[in-house]
C-alpha cells in the first residue's frame, strides 16, 4: 500500500484562526486504510456509530469558519484506532463494539498495534498539541472544545437516550458550567450534565491529555446523532452551538462581548 492510498492521519482547518477556541473532532472519519480491508466488516457497520461520530465533521468544519477557530479532525475510523482513548486502554482498538465483532481487530500483533499508533494516533495528537501551542501564541488562554455525537440507542441496551446534547467534564467547570446554562436557556433542549457519557470516569482521553493536564479551559460535547443526520439538522446545530459557545467564552472571560452599533 502506498502512502497516497492511505487516508490522512488528521486534517487541520483554519490553522491561523483568531478565536481563543480550538476545536477537535476525535471521531470525524469512518475511513479505513485499504490494506485493512474494511476490518472484515460490511459497509453498513462502518456507517454505524461504532465506526465514527456522524455529523461531527460537518459541525466542526462550519464552526471553524463561523468562530474563526482552528480545528483538528481525525482521519480514520475509531475502529482502526480510537483517538479518544489512552494508548494503554483495552478499547483503543476494539475487538467487539456495541455487539459487533470486528474481525480485523482480533488477535492483533504488538507490531500491528504499534503501527496504528504510530501512523494515525500519535500524528493526530501531535497535531492537536501543535495547534494548541500556536493558539497560545495568539491567545493567552486558548480553550479546547471537543465535538462528539452519540447514538440515540445502543444495540446492546434496549433503552432510548432522551438527551439532545450532553456536556462532558470532570473537575474544571470553567467552560462546562456556562455552556450548560447557555444550552438550558435555549428552552427546547434536554441537556445532559455528564450524560450520556461522563468525564468523571476518565474513559476518554483528549480533553484530559490536552486540556485538563495543562490547566487549559476545556469541555466536550455530545450531540445526539439523529438530530444531525441531515444537512438541515447540522445547520440548526451549528447555529445553536455558535451562539452557546460564544456566550460560554464571554462568560469564561476568554472573549470580549459583542458590541452593537450605535
Amino acid at each position: 500500500m502506498t502512502e497516497a492510498s492511505e487516508p490522512p492521519s488528521f486534517r487541520v482547518l483554519n490553522p491561523q484562526g483568531r478565536s481563543p477556541a480550538v476545536l477537535i473532532c476525535d471521531h470525524a472519519s469512518r475511513a479505513v486504510p485499504p490494506a485493512l480491508g474494511n476490518l472484515g466488516l460490511p459497509d453498513d457497520e462502518l456507517l454505524r456509530h461504532i465506526g465514527w461520530d456522524p455529523g461531527t465533521a460537518a459541525i466542526a468544519e462550519q464552526l471553524a469558519h463561523r468562530l474563526d477557530a482552528p480545528a483538528v479532525l481525525s482521519g480514520v475510523s475509531r475502529l482502526v484506532v480510537d483517538c479518544n482513548r489512552r494508548p494503554d486502554d483495552p478499547t483503543l482498538i476494539c475487538e467487539v463494539s456495541d455487539g459487533t465483532i470486528v474481525p480485523g481487530n482480533r488477535d492483533l500483533s504488538d507490531e500491528e498495534r504499534e503501527r496504528r499508533l504510530a501512523r494515525y494516533f500519535r500524528p493526530y495528537h501531535d497535531a492537536v498539541s501543535d495547534t494548541l501551542e500556536a493558539a497560545r501564541e495568539r491567545s493567552a488562554q486558548p480553550a479546547l472544545l471537543s465535538i462528539h455525537s452519540f447514538t440515540p440507542k445502543l444495540r446492546a441496551k434496549d433503552e432510548a437516550r432522551p438527551w439532545h446534547i450532553g456536556v462532558v467534564w470532570d473537575r474544571d467547570g470553567r467552560l462546562a458550567q456556562p455552556l450548560l446554562q447557555a444550552l438550558r436557556d435555549e428552552g427546547d433542549l434536554v441537556v445532559g450534565d455528564n450524560l450520556p457519557y461522563s468525564g468523571k470516569d476518565h474513559s476518554g482521553y483528549s480533553i484530559f491529555a490536552h486540556g485538563q493536564n495543562h490547566g487549559l479551559h476545556h469541555v466536550m460535547i455530545e450531540v445526539r446523532q439523529d438530530l444531525i443526520s441531515h444537512d438541515a439538522g447540522v445547520d440548526e446545530w451549528v447555529e445553536r452551538l455558535e451562539r452557546c459557545f460564544r456566550r460560554m467564552l464571554v462568560e469564561a472571560g476568554l472573549l470580549a462581548p459583542a458590541t452593537s452599533a450605535a
